[in-house]
């Protein structure tokens, strides 16, 4: 249901550790200045350190008017077979992707929306995945692109899945620790017990920064030392926005997951599933099962939890390049 980078080096350490453990003399100073200076807006400061780095790889931002009302942020970079990359719960494009966008986009035409009522899209449609999936479908048309392949981590798998409900639109599938229509009530159940909520919009739309450390720590496969501020700052800019819609988005799943349950598999596009083997949030068991239901590989990654891009960039891309190809 959830990815997100924010603050979270392409390993998934604190942006502290991330910096410390490269050029610690250099960066210490850097560090302490950006704590005066800009009041502690460290998120904000990795946010910008990103998109420079997409920028300078070529990346471009780009604004599409929705036709139901709203817009759709998306960046494009690359040249050649389009490549379409939706990322989870919580999260946006740069946050979930950034990585994998920078070495992909040598191979590729990547295209990675933020996905309405997260970043900077949002949509007047209702929240739920068939909005969030004509939204796909109007930005592909807006360019013009006929036939593409698609990955999608966590809740952008779900949208993943119901757009190879499309096969003669969609080359390829991958799908990341997203276990489409088979996950169960009572998977639900195990996942709200797992976590210490009672239901599930309570894990994954925190409330506050306590929330946000829960939420982490579900997440990640080695915990993250994360500061008061740190923790405020990626409630106020990831979560505090649109709270309601991404509720409901949570709370339409369980009807979402009856209606892509009805997807003829038989003919979907050739898939591939990746899964860390120590998800908490989708456990693996969830990934064999929807592996058998699409008769499709599953690669299992050691050592990971849910956050595999953020965990295991180099690797996502490497699946990415040698299953496309």
């Amino acid at each position: 249901m959830y990815n997100i980078g924010v603050f979270i080096s392409g390993n998934g350490e604190i942006l502290m550790h991330y910096l410390f453990s490269r050029q610690p003399a250099k960066f210490i100073a850097l560090f302490l200045t950006l704590l005066v200076l800009n009041g502690c807006e460290l998120v904000q400061w990795k946010e910008k350190h990103d998109h420079d780095q997409l920028y300078a790889k070529g990346y471009q931002e780009h604004i599409l008017n929705l036709k139901e009302g709203g817009q759709l942020k998306y960046w494009v970079g690359g040249t050649g077979e389009p490549l379409l990359l939706i990322h989870g719960f919580g999260g946006t494009a740069v946050a979930t992707w950034k990585d994998e966008m920078l070495e992909l986009s040598k191979h590729y035409q990547v295209i990675a929306p933020d996905l309405a009522w997260f970043g900077e899209s949002y949509s007047m449609g209702p929240p739920n995945l068939t909005t969030q999936t004509e939204t796909m479908w109007q930005l592909l048309d807006a360019l013009e692109i006929e036939n593409v392949n698609v990955a999608g981590i966590s809740y952008g798998g779900f949208i993943a899945y119901n757009m190879m409900m499309k096969p003669d639109r969609v080359n390829k599938g991958v799908i990341i620790a997203s276990p489409g229509p088979l996950f169960s009530d009572t998977d639900l159940e195990e996942l709200c017990l797992r976590a210490g909520v009672e239901k599930p919009e309570q894990l994954f739309v925190p409330t506050n920064s306590q929330e946000v450390r829960r939420l982490f720590d579900n997440v990640f496969y080695e915990p993250k030392s994360m500061p008061d501020f740190v923790a405020n700052q990626i409630y106020s800019g990831y979560f505090s926005p649109f709270k309601k819609e991404k509720e409901l988005l949570i709370q339409s799943l369980v009807v979402d997951r009856e209606n892509i349950a009805k997807a003829n598999t038989a003919v979907f596009p050739p898939t591939m599933l990746i899964w860390g083997d120590s998800d908490k949030i989708f456990p693996l068991k969830n990934g064999i099962a929807l592996s058998q239901h699409l008769n499709s590989a599953i690669i299992v990654l050691p050592e990971t939890a849910h956050g595999v891009t953020n965990e295991q960039p180099e690797t996502v891309t490497k699946l990415l390049k040698i299953f496309i190809s």
